[in-house]
């Protein structure tokens, strides 16, 4: 609106009249067109398009004779096609979005990585004792039965809390007949088994013929399932697992970080470079896995530490005691620190990508450092800060940066809400869910084994997240060597006790202390970077080479080529809208069947009130039809009607326009 006000405002009148009377005359112009027809046919527009290209076959089929005409003919539609043929092989290879990986190596001064150390054992039995301690009594009858498979007393079992055990109890699996095996309860009082579950009397197995498997009961026990293993190791183990998740999950998160191994009792000694450290270094987070896990260098709240030089002598120097003898026993079956390399600001995932360290020994780790580099969509599935992931980041609490680990647990954990009506505790919770547990959630270890086990929903995940766009991963060279030695052994562990214990006595032990190297191999980086493989250049360079090759032709040629489909296109157009007026008229001149009155017909009909026109044929057969309708103005009295052509009449109006 306040456009054409500003118009109105800003041309006088003349020049708007000026204005008004030239799109009069160009939309004249353009009526008169349409009525005149096109001024050429199709036959005469593809000669002249044959006679003026600059591409070479058209020409010769206009020029040469019949034979030759079609020779030529059949030459130029086979090379069109090889031409379009080519083009479509280019333009899809274009659109598949490849792309090609350059190696580059620099050299610069680089920052430390943050350094993440856990123990194996995520707490210390001695305080953990009490939650655990109905569990353990039961681990150790059932150790008993699966190495003295005989059935024993009654009253064996009648002093254990089986509330746990009917939960997910542990079987045997009598395999010596394959094709009827028999189940066997290890406490022999399942009210629910069939009688092919309760062992016969007299019936026994060594662990060769029988395998020791996991029922997995939901529904109130009316839907089961049984996991076996190959191994009574890897059963027990896992069951422990189960349950100890489901007494841990209750625990509140401070209670059970109390728990964990203190850092000031973990760390012994530190040195970064010249720089002595400690452990108030260190930032500490709880994992629920490993327990109290503590990051160097993490780069939260202070500035990332650089590393002077590459070298051992420049690097990270940490010895810690492990507390191997208040290791949980059933929990805790592997000895050693838990460490991991990773990024400033990014959560440590570090049992699916840490490393152990061997208690007594001196292990060295030689650090390089590749940047990877991706270019994002449409070459690359990437993502810059995750931002345009469909999975929420249940990390982002730690507020650290996106990654493909955070985005997979994440999607594991809303699955596990989505089906289970609980969260695993390995995982962080969104708002308002809980942590499964045996009590509130009876059927819980069966749902979450089988969403464990279920390759769609890992496929699932996998298409929902995506790659960081930018990564940095650390390569390490690891080497190890006895340490203390036996000659040293003595005056070290001394002094280790007398600084963290202030004991004249040893208080730690050679199966407990673990010394670290971490440093810089070189300062030398690789960068592997994505580049686009089919760039528009060679795209354009592509299509021009077919073109140029098969039809000798160029942009321009093209160029020709769309002006005469667009000439073809105005044709059609221009027919189309005469044939529909021709059409239109035919239709308005249907209901009279004789032929218009004369001139001297209506000057007569006009001076003669009682003349009237001689009827056609055929009136007669239609008697209330009725008769065109006289005049009553008489035509003006010219000695003769002259009648102008068309264009006369168009070159008049447009004078008097001009």
């Amino acid at each position: 609106m306040w456009l054409r006000g500003l118009y109105w405002s800003v041309f006088p009148r003349s020049e708007r009249d000026r204005v008004a009377m030239r799109v009069k005359r160009c939309l004249l112009k353009g009526l008169h067109r349409l009525q005149k027809g096109p001024g050429y046919t199709y036959r005469e527009l593809l000669v002249w398009y044959c006679n003026n290209t600059n591409t070479h076959g058209p020409k010769r089929i206009i020029c040469e004779g019949p034979k030759k005409k079609a020779v030529w003919f059949l030459l130029t539609l086979l090379f069109a096609a090889l031409v379009c043929w080519q083009w479509g092989v280019f333009i899809r290879t274009y659109l598949s979005w490849e792309v090609s990986v350059s190696l580059s190596i620099g050299f610069k001064t680089m920052d430390f990585p943050a350094v993440t150390i856990c123990n194996a054992s995520p707490f210390q039995y001695s305080k953990v004792k009490h939650l655990l301690k109905d569990l353990d009594e039961l681990m150790e009858v059932i150790l008993e039965r699966i190495l003295a498979p005989e059935p024993g007393p009654a009253n064996a079992t009648s002093s254990l809390n089986l509330t746990i055990w009917n939960h997910t109890p542990l079987v045997l699996i009598d395999e010596r007949d394959p094709h009827h095996p028999v189940v066997l309860d290890l406490f022999g009082n399942n009210s629910n088994d069939s009688e092919s579950d309760s062992p016969a009397p007299g019936r026994t197995c060594n662990a060769q013929e029988c395998k020791v498997a996991m029922r997995l009961c939901s529904l109130n026990g009316t839907v089961c399932s049984f996991r076996n293993f190959t191994s009574a190791t890897q059963a027990v183990t896992e069951w422990y697992v189960l349950q100890a998740t489901s007494i841990f999950s209750q625990v509140p998160r401070r209670e059970l970080v109390a728990m964990g191994y203190p850092a000031e009792r973990m760390i012994l000694a530190c040195l970064f470079g010249a720089e002595p450290c400690s452990h108030r270094n260190f930032t500490s987070i709880f994992h629920p896995y490993y327990g109290n896990c503590f990051i160097f260098n993490w780069g939260m709240t202070e500035k990332a530490l650089p590393s002077a030089n590459p070298g051992t002598e420049f690097g990270l120097k940490l010895v810690l005691d492990i507390g191997q003898e208040d290791y949980v026993p059933f929990l805790a079956s592997t000895a050693g620190a838990r460490l991991m390399l990773h990024e400033q600001r990014t959560y440590p995932f570090i049992r699916e990508e840490g490393i152990y360290a061997m208690t007594g020994t001196e292990t060295s780790i030689g650090v390089l450092v590749d940047k990877l580099q991706r270019m994002g969509e449409p070459y690359s599935p990437c993502t810059v800060n995750g931002s345009d992931v469909a999975v929420q980041n249940l990390y982002s609490t730690y507020n650290t940066t996106y990654s493909i680990q955070a985005c997979l647990h994440s999607c594991f954990q809303d699955h596990m809400i989505h089906n289970c009506s609980c969260g695993h505790y390995l995982y962080p919770l969104p708002p308002g869910e809980r942590y499964c547990n045996n009590q509130d959630f009876p059927d819980w270890a069966h749902c979450y084994l089988d969403l464990r086990m279920s390759v769609a929903l890992r496929e699932t995940c996998i298409s929902m997240c995506k790659e960081s766009c930018n990564d940095t991963q650390y390569k390490m060279t690891i080497s190890m060597a006895d340490w203390p030695s036996e000659a040293s052994e003595d005056w070290i562990l001394h002094v280790l006790s007398q600084e963290r214990d202030q004991s004249p006595t040893i208080t730690v032990n050679r199966n407990g202390i673990v010394k670290l190297n971490i440093y810089f191999q070189e300062f030398n980086y690789r960068t592997i970077e994505e580049s686009a493989a089919n760039n528009i250049v060679w795209l354009l360079s592509n299509l021009g080479g077919q073109f140029g090759f098969w039809m000798g032709g160029s942009v321009l040629c093209l160029i020709e080529f769309g002006e005469i489909i667009i000439d073809f296109v105005w044709i059609t157009i221009i027919k189309l809208v005469a044939f529909f007026r021709g059409l239109r008229q035919r239709r308005a001149q249907a209901p009279y069947d004789s032929p218009p009155p004369t001139v001297a017909e209506l000057v007569e009909a006009h001076a003669n009130f009682g003349f009237q026109p001689e009827a056609a044929t055929g009136t007669e057969d239609h008697p209330h039809e009725q008769t065109p309708p006289i005049p009553g103005t008489p035509p003006p009295n010219y000695d003769s009607l002259r009648l102008q052509p068309l264009d006369t009449v168009e070159s008049d109006s447009e004078g008097d326009a001009v």
